[in-house]
């Protein structure tokens, strides 16, 4: 099982617009971070795509990918969903669309906003068959579980991916560690953790916060995501526990 790391940034990403780098390091590149999607792929090369990033395009060019198996979101904000179109090419040659997973509210903003993503028109082929995340269990071979997390006033989604006897879990965009995001992830192979920066946030995991749920579940290996301006990478790494990752854009993970 692998994890491939396609952006690893905040809504606005690193440099932010106006090449404001903040306290990161513009000669380090792993600084430069395009906004959060992740690939999951199992020994059998499929392929579980989270998110469709604003920079979704840039993301499958950076890490040739040209081919997935199903895509899954966490929540609707616009730099977790607004690179949609980007799916396009990945429908051509396909003999159906792409399965598209959300929870329920999530699932009717995406209709909302991108119907001919879902239905097609003007005789363009529908490019993502979307359906709710209580009608799934295993995809593509993985099995698939989750749990809602709260996102200051807003929730996103939590999920657990296990394949080939390894799991892989993601939590981006939380701001409160429950009892079920920890019974989730108890005894994860790898957890891919919200960590926007040092300080407490609204709507966000901070540091402090992100250590505390993978302590709390026990995880093996942790990768820190969703960093703003403020994370330097080689004072991050610094300053984080063995077993505990800072995400970079490109990083690949091997189980």
């Amino acid at each position: 099982m692998k994890l491939i790391m396609l952006g690893c940034g905040t809504s606005t990403g690193v440099p932010r617009v106006g090449n404001d780098w903040g306290d990161c390091d513009p000669n380090e590149p792993k600084n430069r971070r395009t906004r959060v999607s992740i690939l999951v792929e199992s020994n059998e090369g499929k392929r579980l795509l989270v998110d469709t990033s604003t920079d979704l395009r840039q993301q499958f060019l950076a890490n040739d990918i040209d081919r997935i198996d199903a895509v899954f979101w966490t929540h609707d904000h616009a730099d977790h969903c607004h690179g949609i179109d980007d799916l396009r090419p990945l429908r051509y040659g396909r003999n159906g669309a792409i399965p598209g997973y959300a929870g329920q509210e999530t699932v009717r903003r995406l209709r909302q906003r991108f119907d001919y993503v879902f239905a097609g028109q003007f005789g363009y082929h529908t490019i993502v068959n979307l359906d709710t995340l209580d009608r799934i269990r295993l995809c593509a071979g993985f099995s698939v579980r989750w749990c809602i997390m709260p996102h200051g006033p807003a929730k996103s989604t939590a999920f657990r991916f296990e394949a080939d006897g390894l799991s892989i879990g993601y939590a981006t965009d939380f701001s409160e560690i429950t009892n079920e995001m920890v019974t989730l992830f108890t005894g994860v192979d790898l957890l891919v953790t919200d960590c926007l920066r040092r300080e407490p946030h609204p709507t966000h995991a901070h540091l402090g916060m992100a250590l505390e749920l993978v302590k709390r579940t026990g995880a093996k290996q942790a990768v820190l995501t969703h960093l703003d301006k403020s994370m330097d990478y080689v004072a991050l790494s610094e300053e984080v526990p063995s077993g505990v990752l800072v995400g970079y854009d490109g990083m690949q993970v091997a189980l």
